[in-house]
């Protein structure tokens, strides 16, 4: 993923299943359909991710990947645009980073 190209080579939503976008309690989603998050005044947020889809190990770990935070709320595939069963039509991406494993 390269900063300097807007986030853009992070590719779109990890969806090795083909469905459509949607809640992360939802049967039909894709893998990297994680929902929303909450942030502060300032802007920070703590987040606690848990979730049945993703995995770390096998032929569809989620090490390597990327995760983005993207400017507005999710519809959850359920928003009516054209947008909405693709991205949840949340908006540009804000930030990004990788997904790996630290050796201690």
């Amino acid at each position: 993923m390269c900063i300097m190209q807007g986030l853009v080579s992070a590719g779109g939503i990890f969806n090795p299943f083909g469905k459509n976008h949607g809640a992360p309690d939802d049967e039909e989603r894709m893998v990297g359909d994680l929902g929303n998050i909450e942030v502060d005044a300032q802007g920070k947020c703590t987040v606690m991710l848990e979730d049945r889809l993703v995995k770390l190990i096998g032929p569809h770990s989620v090490i390597g990947r990327s995760i983005i935070v993207k400017q507005g709320e999710d519809d959850f595939g359920r928003g009516g645009h054209e947008l909405s069963l693709v991205s949840g039509n949340s908006g540009q991406r804000l930030a990004g980073g990788f997904v790996g494993i630290c050796q201690s």
